[in-house]
């Protein structure tokens, strides 16, 4: 079964639970042991979060009824690389700003960055492309993957983000993550800033609208 987007386009069809739950669901049952290792963590930390349980989302649109659930945007998720494969990086950015590359090498040290192989991912963070997450650096027990956090991320109350797979999204606080959450994954995060997307539509609109770069899911 398929639905038409907004140009009449033909795109898959997707359900969204349209309750917002509070913590973990009752029942665990057919969920993967990685969703239920991130809700055990969050748990042991006394982290408070909101749920949303949903399909794998095809679409931006798909995205933002989502986000509307939630009450705040799921950030960009993107896991990279250096040329030589030796170091991997974990970007979270606003869905409003634009990833360039020689912007974030130049405050990083890092040149020629790109994106890292599913491989990798699936080895440093069990995760799959489409579900990239800070909360799959529990599973980073080397300490593979350094965390960047562009500073705009650190000014939102809230944070959302996938519990290590792309069929629920959680929330809790920005103040959460930084106190508890990341001292307890034990990486080290480097703060970056990086440029506000030149979008003339959304200067005209006078807001920031998400664009096809900033899809909810995690992405590679």
């Amino acid at each position: 079964m398929t639905n038409l987007n907004d140009t009449g386009e033909s795109i898959p069809a997707y359900h969204i639970d349209r309750t917002l739950y509070e913590g973990r669901p009752a029942d665990t049952s057919g969920r993967e042991d990685k969703e239920i290792r991130t809700y055990d963590l969050l748990d042991s930390l006394q982290v408070p979060f909101v749920r949303v349980d949903h399909d794998a989302l095809p679409t931006i649109e798909a995205c933002r009824e989502v986000d509307q659930l939630l009450g705040t945007e799921i950030c960009k998720n993107l896991f990279l690389r250096n040329a030589q494969k030796t170091d991997f990086y974990l970007l979270l950015m606003p869905g409003n700003k634009k990833f360039k590359t020689a912007v974030l090498s130049k405050q990083i040290g890092s040149a020629r960055l790109s994106f890292g192989e599913a491989e990798f991912m699936e080895s440093f963070l069990d995760i799959k492309p489409g579900s990239v997450s800070v909360m799959g650096l529990m599973n980073d027990r080397e300490k593979r993957v350094r965390l960047l956090i562009d500073k705009d991320i650190l000014e939102s109350e809230y944070f959302a983000c996938h519990p290590c797979i792309n069929t629920s999204s959680l929330k809790f606080t920005t103040r959460d993550l930084m106190d508890k959450i990341l001292p307890a994954l034990g990486h080290p995060h480097t703060i970056v800033d990086l440029p506000m997307q030149n979008n003339p539509c959304n200067r005209r609109a006078g807001s920031h609208q998400r664009t096809a770069g900033s899809p909810c899911i995690g992405v590679h």
